[in-house]
């Protein structure tokens, strides 16, 4: 495992999550998981940023301006964008931003939240 790799974490602002759908978190809940995930990412050597989007109106800017900066080794796409219907376009846009504009990254997914380490040790 190359320890020296850069993480972009890409997932939605925790007040725009729809938490009917995920009734298992919170604002509080996420957006501690997020501050969890970049401290134990941080603990074992990676370098990680977030990339927290809208739904859509800014999204491709802010995420071209965040790989642009970063120059990320792995990108993971977070679940609550990933698996929910009502994101489906924003979903592809965010995927073909990421071809686009990184296409040397590797790209991970997680299921939520909380395998987010796992989905990075499958690809960094």
């Amino acid at each position: 495992m190359n320890n020296n790799l850069k993480i972009l974490l890409v997932g939605l602002q925790a007040s725009l999550v729809d938490f009917d759908k995920w009734p298992e978190l919170s604002v509080e809940k996420l957006e501690k998981a997020f501050a969890d995930i970049s401290e134990a990412l941080t603990n074992q050597g990676y370098s990680a940023k977030w990339c927290l989007t809208d739904t859509g109106e800014t999204a491709e800017q802010k995420l071209t301006e965040s790989i642009a900066s970063f120059q990320p080794d792995v990108v993971v796409v977070g679940a609550g964008v990933r698996t929910d219907p009502d994101h489906f376009l924003l979903f592809e846009r965010i995927i073909n931003t990421i071809h686009k504009k990184a296409p040397q990254a590797s790209m991970a997914f997680n299921t939520n939240p909380f395998d987010t380490i796992e989905a990075v040790k499958r690809w960094g």
